[in-house]
This record gives structure tokens, C-alpha cells and sequence, in this order.
């Protein structure tokens, strides 16, 4: 009897055992899946490919709330892939996001526009807010027929920058109170900023309606996640393709339903510049 409780016990710890290390050999297969159809789409397309994709935007953990959006370590991962990538080298951006940090998405828009080699930015199902500022700096965007962009508005915590505006027309200036008026001057530097900086963003490849895009994407005449379909983008005047590669599709379908927390941006981690 006391060997049967033995063998069973020793079962128990070796169940427990391989239960604890299956994750990790689970995420190295994930991760390994994944590098290996980067490394696809690259070799077919003679480019870098990076990712910036929040699979899962909400995720619960002890019954608060986790969010991904794109973030400062996002940044530092993408700028750090830009440099390890030959100037003449085309990039290959896809991206999946619900927005984040506008500081964040200005220096990935950035360093994109700078890059000499070709950018193709690819949006699979959604680039919201700063996903969108970043998709405004490739030298083409390519979606899916059904994948969406979204307004760049301004937002000051949980309201619109030109909410915040819309009430200095609506009441009388000594009705309103100092932290609202505070707020009103913030907005009003934070959609100038933005309605210069899309503007610049967009002067070389549309100079003669930068402005007038600008004026559409930021001034807040529609909700923060409004919905640019491709037939709003190429109404409003955007350049949008939707040959859309089949790889980008399988590389998709190995982001689903993440269980902790994971990096952002992938990139198989060669410095192409030796090769």
C-alpha cells in the first residue's frame, strides 16, 4: 500500500512539474512561430519587418484592469530595430494597436519618415490614434478591406481636447471655473501641436491638402474612435492600398488571447548592416 501512495505522489510532482514548464515551452514554440514567418515575409520582401501589435488590448488580473497601448519601452524597441537597419533597406511596419502615448508615436512616426529606404506600413485590422499618426508616416499604407484607422484628436485625460474648447463657446468666461479654464488652454496648445505636426507629417507626400487633412484627422469633428474604413481614407484623400500579404494574416493568428504580459514589438534581432 505504502508503495502505491509512493507512485502516486511521484505522479502528482511530476504532473505539477511539467505543468509549471509547459507555459514556458509554449510561449518558446509561440515565439519561435512567429520569427520564423518574420523571417518569411522578409526574405520575399527583401525588407525588415517589425511589429507593434497589443493583440488584447484589456486583460483582467485580480479584477483590475490591464492595458496595452504604445508606450515609451514600444518606442525604444522600434527606433532601436530602425538602427540596426541598412538606410537603403525597405521597412516593413505592422502594426495592431488601439493608440498610446502620443511622445511615443511621434518618435516612431518620426524615425520612420526619416528612414531612406521604402516604409510600408500594414494594418491588418486596426491602427486607432497613435497607430494612425504612426501609418501617416509610411510612404504607403496598406490595410484590409475592413481594417480601420481613427482620428488623431487630442486627448486630455478621459476628455476630447476639443470638447474641452467647445466649452469656452458654449458659456460665459466668468461661468467657468479655473481647473476648466486651465484645461481649455492645455487643449488649445495640444490641438495646435497636433494639427502642426500632422501637417508637417504630411506636406511631402499630399502638399496641396496637408492642411486640409490635418484639419480633418485633428480639429475633433468626429469621436476618438471613429472608424476611417479605406473607402473614408481614400475619400478624405489618403493613399490606401489593400494588397494586403497572406503572411501578415498567419503571423496574426499567433497573437491571440495573450495570458501575461508580452513585448510589443518583435523583430528577428540581426543587425542587417553586417550582414
Amino acid at each position: 500500500m505504502l508503495d502505491i501512495f509512493t507512485i502516486i505522489f511521484q505522479i502528482f510532482w511530476m504532473v505539477l512539474i511539467f505543468s509549471s514548464f509547459a507555459p514556458l515551452f509554449k510561449n518558446f514554440s509561440l515565439h519561435s512561430a512567429r520569427e520564423a514567418i518574420i523571417r518569411q515575409i522578409e526574405q520575399k520582401r527583401k525588407s525588415r519587418v517589425i511589429t507593434l501589435i497589443h493583440r488584447q488590448e484589456s486583460l483582467s488580473f485580480f479584477g483590475f484592469g490591464i492595458r496595452k497601448f504604445i508606450d515609451i519601452e514600444d518606442s525604444e524597441e522600434v527606433l532601436r530595430a530602425i538602427k540596426m537597419t541598412p538606410d537603403d533597406m525597405p521597412i516593413d511596419f505592422i502594426i495592431h494597436t488601439p493608440g498610446g502615448l502620443v511622445l511615443a508615436a511621434e518618435q516612431i512616426a518620426n524615425a520612420l519618415r526619416k528612414h531612406k529606404g521604402k516604409v510600408t506600413v500594414f494594418v491588418p485590422h486596426y491602427a486607432m490614434s497613435g497607430g494612425t499618426l504612426i501609418a501617416l508616416a509610411a510612404d504607403e499604407i496598406v490595410m484590409d478591406e475592413n481594417a480601420v484607422l481613427g482620428p488623431v484628436d487630442p486627448q486630455l485625460g478621459q476628455y476630447p481636447a476639443a470638447s474641452i474648447l467647445s466649452v469656452l463657446e458654449k458659456k460665459n468666461i466668468n461661468d467657468i471655473d479655473d481647473q476648466t479654464l486651465i484645461l481649455a488652454d492645455i487643449a488649445q496648445k495640444a490641438m495646435k501641436q497636433m494639427k502642426e505636426y500632422v501637417t508637417d507629417l504630411l506636406k511631402e507626400k499630399y502638399p496641396d491638402k496637408a492642411e486640409k487633412l490635418a484639419e480633418d484627422l485633428v480639429s475633433g469633428k468626429w469621436t476618438h474612435d471613429y472608424p476611417i474604413t479605406v473607402e473614408k481614407a481614400r475619400e478624405l484623400g489618403i493613399k490606401v492600398s489593400t494588397d494586403m500579404p497572406k503572411e501578415i494574416y498567419a503571423l496574426m493568428s499567433l497573437y491571440k488571447n495573450p495570458t501575461s504580459g508580452k513585448p510589443s514589438v518583435n523583430y528577428v534581432p540581426i543587425n542587417y548592416k553586417n550582414e
